[in-house]
C-alpha cells in the first residue's frame, strides 16, 4: 500500500497480507519491533529503512482488530521507557493512529502526541508524515489544532523561547507553518512573546514589547531573544562570547562565520552538550581551540569523564568509543581536517569510556558472546567509522562488566576457546586478546540434505558454499572447495 494513501484506505488492509501474521500476539511482536527500529522483520540494520503502512502490517491489523487504544498505549509506553532505538517509526505510527476510522484510537493519538514529540523536530516529523498519509488534504481538524498549540501553550516563556530559536524548520515545516495552522492562541504572557516572535519577528516583538511594562517572566523571554537578535548581527568578538556567556546561547544560534573565532569556540564549550563535544573534539584541536596543556582542555577532559553528566546525558559507551577511535585518527573521514591528538583527551575519552558502562542498565539474563576470530578483525564496521576488533571488544566488555552471568568465548575453524574478561580489565587489554586470536582463514558450508534449494551463500563470496542433497560427487565438489580449487 502506497504511504500516501487517502484516509479511507488505511483503514482497509489486505486480507491476504494481514492472515499472514498469524495470532494477535505475534502482530503484537512486529509492532514492538517496528517501534524500536523501525521494522517488523528479526533483522536490525543500522541504515533505516523507509516508513510506509506496507512494511507496518502488524501495526495495521491490531488497530484493524479494535485494539487501537491499546496500540497508542503501547507506543507511547514503549517512549516513555526508552525502547525506541529511533524516534521516527513511533511518530509514524502516532501518525497512522490518528488517521483511523475509530475515533478513541484517534483521540488517544493526540493526547499521546505531547509524550512522544518532545522536541520540535519530532513535532514536524509527526506532522509531517500526517501530511503524507492524507496526501495533504483536510489534515488540520480541531483536534490536531488543539494539541499543537498545547504543544506550545505547555511550554514555559523561557524554555519555548530556547526551542523555537535552536530549531526553526525541519520536514518542510516551521513553528511559523504551524502556529498559522493550528490558529494557536498564547495562554501565557511570555509564551506569546515567543509567538510573536515565531510569526512577526524581532521587529514585531519590539514593537509591541519594548515600552512596555512587562512582568519579569516576559522581560526575560524578550531580553534573551534580543541577544539571539545581537548574535546574529554581531560583529565585535567579545559581545558575542559576552552574549553567550549570559544567555547561554549554544552553537545553532551562532552564525557559522562566527565559528572561526577560537575565544567564540571557548565560549560555547562551558554549556556544549557532551553529544556535541564529543562529535568536535577534532576539529577543535585541529584549530587550535584545545591547545595542548590548556585549562580548556583541562576542563573538557573533567566534563567528558564525569559519569553523573554522562548518566545525565544519557551517553551510551559505544557512542563514546566512536568518539575516542574518530579521535585517535587524527583526521576527519570525509574532510581534509587533521590534527595531532592530544594525549590528555584521549586518556580522558579512555576514561569516559569506562565509567560510561556503569550508566547501561543490566537486562539480568545470561549471555553467551562468540566473537569470530577466523579472519583479520582490522575491517570497518558496517554503520560507523570503526574497526571490527574496537566494535567486538566493546560489546564484550560492556556486556561482561554489566551482566552478572555472562561468558565470552572465541571460535574458529571448529575451535572455541573462552576468552578471559575480569572486572578491571581495559578496553585495550580484551582488543589485544581477541587481536592474537585472529589470522585463521576459515570457510562456511551449509548442506541442506533434504532441500531443493538454498540460499545462505553469498554467491559473491568465495568462502561460502550451499549444497542441496548429498551424492558421492558432493563430496568431491567440499574437497575442492576446501582447497580452493573452487
Amino acid at each position: 500500500m502506497d504511504p500516501a494513501s487517502p484516509p479511507e484506505q488505511l483503514s482497509v488492509v489486505n486480507e491476504q497480507a494481514l492472515n499472514s501474521w498469524g495470532r494477535s500476539e505475534s502482530a503484537a511482536v512486529s509492532l514492538r519491533r517496528f517501534l524500536c527500529y523501525g521494522s517488523e522483520t528479526a533483522t536490525y540494520s543500522t541504515k533505516e529503512c523507509a516508513l510506509g503502512v506496507e512494511n507496518a502490517l502488524g501495526l495495521m491489523q491490531l488497530i484493524e482488530g479494535t485494539r487501537g487504544v491499546e496500540v497508542v498505549d503501547e507506543i507511547r509506553r514503549f517512549n516513555l521507557e526508552g525502547r525506541a532505538v529511533r524516534p521516527n517509526p513511533s511518530l509514524f505510527a502516532l501518525a497512522v493512529c490518528s488517521q483511523h476510522a475509530d475515533c478513541r484510537t484517534r483521540q488517544a493519538s493526540i493526547r499521546a502526541l505531547k509524550d512522544l514529540c518532545r522536541t520540535p523536530a519530532q513535532l514536524f516529523t509527526f506532522v509531517q508524515y500526517k501530511k503524507e498519509l492524507r496526501q495533504g488534504s483536510g489534515m488540520w481538524g480541531r483536534a490536531l489544532r488543539r494539541a499543537v498549540a498545547d504543544w506550545y501553550n505547555s511550554q514555559d516563556g523561557m524554555s519555548l523561547a530556547r526551542t523555537v530559536t535552536k530549531c526553526k524548520h525541519r520536514a518542510g515545516w516551521s513553528h511559523q507553518d504551524l502556529l498559522r495552522l493550528s490558529h494557536m492562541k498564547p495562554t501565557d504572557d511570555a509564551v506569546a512573546v515567543v509567538c510573536k516572535y515565531i510569526t512577526k519577528g524581532w521587529k514585531g516583538v519590539q514593537e509591541a514589547y519594548a515600552d512596555r511594562e512587562n512582568s519579569e517572566e516576559v522581560q526575560k523571554v524578550f531580553v534573551y531573544l534580543e541577544a539571539v537578535e545581537k548574535a546574529k548581527r554581531c560583529t565585535d568578538e567579545q559581545e558575542l562570547i559576552h552574549l553567550i556567556e549570559e544567555q547561554r546561547l549554544e552553537k545553532e544560534q551562532i552564525l557559522s562565520s562566527h565559528l572561526r573565532s577560537k575565544e567564540v569556540w571557548k565560549a560555547l564549550l562551558k554549556e556544549m552538550p557532551i553529544a556535541v563535544l564529543l562529535k568536535h573534539l577534532g576539529k577543535l584541536t585541529a584549530n587550535k581551540v584545545l591547545a595542548a596543556g590548556s585549562a580548556d582542555v583541562a576542563a573538557v577532559c573533567e566534563r567528558i569523564q564525569d559519569e553523573s553528566a554522562l548518566r545525565k546525558a544519557k551517553t551510551h559507551p559505544f557512542n563514546i568509543l566512536v568518539a575516542s577511535e574518530n579521535y585517535k585518527r587524527g583526521h576527519g573521514k570525509r574532510s581534509k581536517l587533521r590534527w595531532d591528538p592530544d594525549r590528555d583527551i584521549v586518556q580522558a575519552l579512555d576514561c569516559a569510556f569506562s565509567r560510561s558502562i556503569s550508566t547501561v542498565e543490566a537486562t539480568g539474563k545470561r549471555f553467551l558472546v562468540a566473537v569470530d576470530v577466523s579472519s583479520s578483525l582490522s575491517s570497518v564496521t558496517h554503520g560507523s567509522s570503526i574497526s571490527s576488533v574496537a566494535a567486538a571488544a566493546a560489546m564484550c566488555l560492556v556486556i561482561a562488566q554489566t551482566e552478572p552471568d555472562a561468558q565470552i568465548v572465541v571460535f574458529s575453524e571448529g575451535s572455541v576457546r573462552p576468552c578471559a574478561v575480569s572486572s578491571d580489565i581495559t578496553f585495550m587489554q580484551i582488543a589485544a586478546q581477541l587481536i592474537q586470536k585472529t589470522g585463521l582463514f576459515s570457510k562456511l558450508i551449509v548442506c541442506g540434505l533434504i532441500a531443493s534449494s538454498l540460499s545462505v551463500a553469498d554467491p559473491e563470496d568465495r568462502g561460502m558454499l550451499d549444497i542441496c542433497g548429498l551424492d558421492s560427487q558432493a563430496v568431491d565438489v567440499i574437497r575442492n572447495f576446501a582447497l580452493d580449487v573452487i
